[in-house]
């Protein structure tokens, strides 16, 4: 501990280090990298007076063809150019081509070689199911086959580039215009278990089939300002940008049939029994979920086949897609919840492989999502919101998701039961499919682009409601915490990357988003500015297409926040949060009283060890005693001896010191300087968890700005009313620091658990070595012989 000046702790009240190297600003503007802001998209990141967004409107008529597994369809498509620009011609989008065997997906896919080469034993041959769904991607005769486009009767030049179609305009179409086609279709279904994919047909024991029908029809590209047509070929993972639109569909499938869809149904006299008319009634207003089509009702279905076909009828207004399931094997529930001054129907459509999993909790997380979920960002705004159990584990449409976690067999009982984990990933993924309706549905971002604007803050908010589910959920996947492995890995590429060039799918577009939002919500603004700024994200971008760069201008503009530093150090740099706690300095002020400073001048000196030399001389004859006469002054006062010239220079010093000087002294106050390394690279607040000698705690909350001077190196003074015996930054966790072993001083040492367990010895046997070494000569010189006897070739 160093007794330091007064003028000095003066001076230290704002101590920084600033580093030798070239100055590196984390806290730049990130006006290089945002676009510039227009009438079109504000600085504020609202949409402006000049924003403007295409439209197509879809009249769909599609058959199921349950035995050949294949879907038959016509539609007309309305394109409405409320853009300012003239089109001479359409871009659609043909996402079953991915299917064709020369599309850019199939012909660019690699395979792990150690996934299916290396048999698990040398007599096996190769693991072929691991290489099944590459190889039946080459042969799989799927995609589109686009038999007819017209309009007014003729037909419509267009081109086909593997998943994108351009149709060419007759004649140019201007703003303000709109623009009518007719296409005609038909494709085979792919099987969803084999070849994945977002949407297929499941197969079961029973024989039948269960079908979840998506980009089961040509959808329009989506044209918009900042990037024009958006026609990036669909390689599997960037998923779907889109128009929004008013839908009506047909769909004609085997008479025993229930069918899900998006949208309202328009004819429930014609495809309903007069029961289940009943139970959707009584459903409206129960606070609970209803039975509309029983489990014993589907098992009677699956026994039989229809010979006969029905045609469902569904509207859907304002929507971006649409998709619908099919299977005579469907139990179907539904609920009644208000959403704002909307009448909503929560309905969940599962086989009886679903039980008693789906039953229990499928509508209740659906209600619970939509609940939640209003709370930070708008009411619901559709009629229907929808979860399926089918092949595909999970994926989201407008109203309807398909979720994919079951029950397994007791091995014992053969009865249907599910573990914590399956439990669990139910409802999870139901409230992140549902939860899609918001974000990218409404929050209609470019999904083929950025896929965290969707998947990452769809995460966010669906960690919150998960923590509104129960108090111990065992999975959170926003939690600072659980990124910080894949923070510190090398395989990471920045968010702001192309889905197409994604390395680690899962943790860069939904897990590092989620944690990066609950860092901002949690530690940097707080949760008050922070659900003020994201409800007022979502509120501005119902209905419109946002961009990154109107996500982090509103953010910053409703929170009153620079958040410059954030985003470019989260979101376009693979930095990691580390910061070091270095060292650590401790200082008190000096009261300049010669009573009080030489005291503590002798305690520091009694306090330091004796050395070895002088304990051995302790005792030992010295000459001033044997003779006393040679002692004088200095020998009766030693150097803490307060004299009158001290007292007379402290009381001159008081009459110059002015009160607030005076308080300070007065105050007894501990001065500590504290030395951080910004090892990770990624600026952050410092969140210091003080110990002092009472063994009272408290937080200290710095904000990131302490790093603007000298992003690798500061020192921070804190200042305690008694002595510390502690420090820890992020004590709690939450800046997602990819290293807690240097966070604490003194240092923590790392807990860890010890397994004792016996091994067989192998190798260099020590106590064998030894004994050999005990054999007589004429015993080893035997065992010689013998080995090379035995390694003298055999001639035969």
């Amino acid at each position: 501990m160093i007794r330091l000046p007064f003028a000095l702790a003066a001076l230290c009240l704002s101590v920084s280090t600033f580093a030798a190297d070239p100055f590196d600003d984390k806290f730049r503007q990130l006006d290089e990298l945002l676009p510039p802001a227009s009438t079109i998209r504000t600085a504020s990141g609202a949409p402006g007076q000049a924003y403007w967004q295409q439209r197509a409107d879809y009249t769909i008529r599609a058959t199921l063809d349950e035995a050949n597994r294949s879907i038959r369809g016509a539609g007309t498509v309305t394109y409405h150019n409320n853009s300012p620009d003239t089109l001479h011609y359409l871009w659609v989008q043909l996402d079953q081509n991915i299917y064709k065997p020369n599309s850019d997906a199939r012909m660019s896919t690699t395979v792990a070689r150690e996934a299916w080469a290396k048999p698990r034993n040398p007599e096996e041959g190769l693991k072929f199911d691991a290489l099944r769904a590459t190889f039946e991607g080459f042969t799989f005769e799927g995609g589109f086959n686009i038999t007819s486009v017209k309009s007014g009767g003729r037909q419509l030049a267009h081109v086909i580039n593997r998943t994108m179609m351009r149709i060419d305009l007759p004649q140019p179409l201007k703003p303000g215009q709109r623009f009518s086609f007719d296409v005609e279709w038909n494709y085979r279904i792919n099987e969803q278990k084999v070849l994945g994919g977002r949407s297929g047909f499941e197969k079961f024991d029973d024989k039948n089939d269960l079908f979840e029908i998506a980009q089961f029809f040509p959808r329009m590209a989506a044209y918009y300002d900042t990037y024009g047509w958006q026609h990036k070929q669909f390689l599997g993972a960037g998923e779907f940008t889109l128009e929004f639109g008013d839908y009506d569909v047909a769909i004609t499938v085997p008479a025993d049939h229930i069918v899900a869809s998006t949208g309202v149904l328009q004819n429930p006299r014609e495809v309903l029994s007069a029961a289940q008319r009943e139970r959707l009634e009584r459903a409206k207003k129960s606070n609970k979920p209803v039975l509309i089509v029983t489990q014993a009702e589907a098992e009677q279905a699956e026994k039989t086949r229809a010979s006969t076909m029905k045609t469902w009828r569904f509207k859907a207004n304002n929507v971006r897609d649409f998709a619908f399931a099919s299977s005579r094997k469907f139990i179907w529930d539904a609920q009644g919840l208000k959403s704002g001054e909307l009448d909503v129907m929560a309905m969940s459509y599962y086989p009886k492989e679903g039980n008693p999993l789906w039953e229990k909790y499928s509508t209740h997380a659906i209600v619970h999502t939509i609940e939640q979920y209003n709370k930070y960002s708008f009411d619901y705004p559709y009629p229907t919101a929808i979860s399926v159990n089918g092949p595909v584990g999970g994926m989201e449409y407008p109203m309807i998701s398909f979720n994919g976690p079951r029950p397994t067999k007791d091995k014992k009982t053969g009865e249907l039961t599910y573990s914590k984990r399956t439990k669990y990933g139910l409802i999870g993924v139901i409230i992140h499919e549902v939860g899609h309706n918001y974000f990218p549905m409404i929050v209609n971002s470019d999904e083929r682009q950025w896929t965290w604007m969707d998947e990452g803050l769809n995460s966010f908010v669906q960690t919150l409601a998960q923590e509104a589910w129960e108090e111990n959920w065992p999975e959170m996947r926003g939690e600072p915490r659980l990124i910080t492995d894949y923070m510190k890995s090398r395989n990471q590429v920045p968010i702001m990357t192309n889905s197409e060039s994604l390395l680690q799918f899962g943790n860069n577009a939904y897990a590092k988003p989620a944690a990066a939002l609950t860092v901002l919500r949690e530690t940097v603004l707080g949760r008050e500015l922070f659900d003020f700024a994201f409800r007022e994200y979502a509120r501005r971008w119902k209905f419109k297409r946002p961009t990154p760069a109107d996500f982090f201008r509103t953010m910053e503009d409703a929170s009153g926040t620079d958040l410059d530093w954030f985003w470019r150090g989260w979101f376009y740099t693979t930095d990691a949060v580390d910061v070091s706690v270095d060292g650590i300095s401790e200082y008190t002020i000096s009261s300049q009283n010669p009573e009080t400073e030489k005291a503590w001048r002798r305690r520091m000196k009694q306090a330091e060890p004796v050395s070895l030399t002088d304990q051995r001389n302790k005792g030992m004859p010295r000459r001033v005693d044997a003779h006393p006469e040679l002692k004088d002054f200095y020998n009766r006062y030693d150097d803490f001896t307060v004299t009158n010239a001290d007292r007379n220079k402290f009381a001159e010093s008081q009459e110059k010191l002015e009160d607030w000087e005076k308080a300070l002294l007065s105050s007894g106050k501990h001065l500590y300087l504290v030395d951080f390394s910004n090892v990770g690279g990624l600026v952050t607040p410092l969140v210091l968890e003080i110990t002092l000698a009472s063994g009272k705690k408290y937080i200290e909350r710095i904000p990131a700005e302490v790093w603007r001077y000298s992003p690798k190196k500061i020192t921070k003074l804190v200042v305690t009313d008694e002595p510390m015996t502690g420090l820890t930054q992020d004590p709690f966790w939450e800046t997602a620091d990819i290293d807690q072993d240097n966070n604490a001083w003194p240092r923590k040492p790392a807990p860890s658990r010890l397994e004792l367990f016996k091994t067989e010895r192998g190798g260099n046997d020590m106590m064998k070595d030894f004994n050999a070494k005990l054999k007589t000569k004429e015993e080893r010189a035997a065992e010689d012989a013998k080995k090379e006897k035995d390694t003298v070739p055999k001639i035969q």
